[in-house]
């Protein structure tokens, strides 16, 4: 049952009506808006046969899965070397030399503030580098930057006292970091690196700009060859589903794990010897 809190009390019967009606209400509108798209899609004859018989031809099923696993390539290349990336500059930046900070600094700002299409452009265009690194060093320069300071947060998310005990007992930063505070902080920055690498699997639609031949450069590539009026409308309307389930299973993966993340976690009481005679001091007794 849900409970009150100091920033929520329990609706009441009047509340309960009135969210009740919101609700219908905001149903109400985005059906007609569905009904409305629908009424403009089919009023332009982009449901018939005629525009939906290419999708059967196997050449185009080909194209298509090819796109889709040059988008899945990109997208582990990107994703993995983000992470790498992420945890060299948090690294940097939570050191405690000033050189190494301050150029972590400068390199996570850069790039956070530097839009992805630039960066992905720069490296295609004026350092010649062939569409898959450009495209994978683009995304990988921004999804690391952003990834750092996820990874900086994470850490100063744990409680000062696990770092200074440790400390009291004579570890290492190294060892403070990779079996105390690391460990602790994954689990509240789990749910966000997720949502990150979401971002970045979009963000692989930008390599069609740069002739690299991933899912969107295969639709667009389909579309420019068929010979009837607004064929882009059947495209998309196929690789915007793929895209969006894509996206989806990430961000249920996501929701997985943060709520997963929320429960207590489950402790074992551990097992004690039973008490054995011991040799007695000498004294009184």
């Amino acid at each position: 049952m849900t409970e009150s809190t100091a920033l929520y009390d329990i609706p009441g019967p009047h509340a309960r009506r009135r969210h009740l009606l919101y609700g219908l209400a905001s149903t109400a509108v985005l059906l007609a808006l569905l009904g409305w798209i629908l009424y403009l899609l089919f009023d332009n004859d982009q449901f018939t046969s005629t525009k939906w018989s290419p999708f059967l031809y196997e050449g185009i099923q080909e194209l298509l899965l090819e796109g889709l696993g040059n988008t899945l390539k990109a997208f582990a290349y990107a994703s993995v070397l983000s992470l790498a990336l992420g945890a060299v500059l948090a690294t940097g930046r939570l050191s405690e030399h000033r050189v190494p900070r301050w150029i972590s600094t400068v390199l996570v700002e850069f790039f956070r503030a530097m839009p992805v299409l630039v960066m992905i452009f720069f490296i295609f265009v004026a350092l010649k580098v062939q569409a898959l690194p450009a495209l994978v060093a683009g995304l990988t320069l921004y999804n690391g930057s952003v990834l750092a300071e996820v990874f900086r947060t994470g850490i100063h998310s744990v409680a000062r006292g696990q770092g200074e005990a440790a400390y009291a007992l004579g570890m290492r930063k190294t060892q403070v970091m990779t079996y105390v505070l690391a460990p602790q902080a994954v689990r509240a920055m789990l749910p966000t690196i997720i949502s990150q690498l979401v971002v970045a699997l979009k963000d692989t639609s930008l390599g069609y700009l740069i002739t690299y031949e991933e899912f969107l450069h295969a639709g667009k590539l389909i579309a420019s060859n068929l010979d009837y009026d607004l064929p882009f409308i059947p495209v998309v309307m196929v690789i915007s589903p793929i895209y969006i389930g894509m996206c989806m299973l990430l961000s249920w993966f996501a929701t997985w794990v943060a709520r997963r993340e929320r429960r207590s976690p489950k402790t074992k009481a551990a097992e004690v010897a039973p008490a054995e005679p011991q040799t007695l001091l000498p004294g009184p007794q």
